[in-house]
């Protein structure tokens, strides 16, 4: 499976409707994208806590209303072709990108939106997203707890949970536990090892590692027999 890091990144702002759309052009299978709170409780499209780094203002995504975040340029810092590029609310790209490309869509920051779950759960409800047929949508979090929460509002979903890097690797206990509700287990690339996808997938778990940015590390993590790649580049594969 390829999957488009926040859309087809590497050739459009992160996060946009342009990324998505690339990535629907590209053939990706899945389009990755990052879900927060806007303060009068709009799930929207974003990455960051603050919006300086993809727009040309600032401010806490939290702090800011859906229409003030609609008012930001979401594009000219990665190319002034792209000024004007708006960022999106979820609502928006389920209208826009369901049925045309699977959807894996990480829950950010949910310590700082103690509702945030409720609300995707409901869009996803509103959507008939809810019973996902082959795979057309996957919910993740580096948050295991909070992937139980979510498990028990909408447990037709299935789960990711994201592993960063970490020195000891991942132990046999974990996966056990996390095998219980997950359906995927997606590390951040420098953990992944023919052994780890080996006994992830003993638990009959995919493996999605993050984020592939060159085509030596796409042909190392394919030696090792993942089931998808997070890329900035879909078109670093020929289908």
């Amino acid at each position: 499976m390829i999957v488009a890091h926040r859309g087809a990144s590497g050739h459009a702002p992160e996060n946009t409707m342009a990324a998505f759309k690339k990535a629907i052009e590209l053939e990706a299978d899945y389009i990755e994208l990052d879900v927060q709170l806007s303060k009068d409780q709009e799930l929207v499209v974003i990455h960051d806590l603050n919006v300086a780094r993809t727009t040309n203002s600032n401010g806490d995504v939290r702090e800011l209303t859906s229409r003030q975040l609609k008012g930001l340029d979401a594009g000219s810092w990665f190319h002034q072709k792209f000024s004007g590029e708006k960022i999106p609310t979820l609502k928006e790209v389920f209208e826009e990108c369901r049925g045309k490309i699977g959807l894996l869509i990480e829950i950010k920051n949910p310590h700082l939106y103690p509702n945030i779950i409720e609300k995707l759960a409901i869009e996803l409800k509103k959507y008939k997203l809810h019973c996902p047929q082959n795979d057309e949508l996957i919910v993740q979090s580096f948050d295991f707890k909070l992937l139980q929460k979510f498990h028990k509002l909408v447990p037709d979903v299935p789960l990711g949970l994201l592993v960063k890097y970490q020195v000891q690797g991942v132990s046999n206990i974990q996966l056990k536990e996390w095998a219980k509700l997950v359906h995927y287990i997606n590390p951040n690339k420098a953990l992944v090892t023919k052994k780890l996808v080996k006994r992830i997938h003993a638990h009959h778990i995919k493996v999605f590692p993050y984020t592939v940015k060159s085509k030596k590390s796409i042909k190392l993590l394919m030696a090792a027999k993942v089931d998808g790649i997070v890329t900035d580049y879909p078109d670093f594969f020929i289908k």
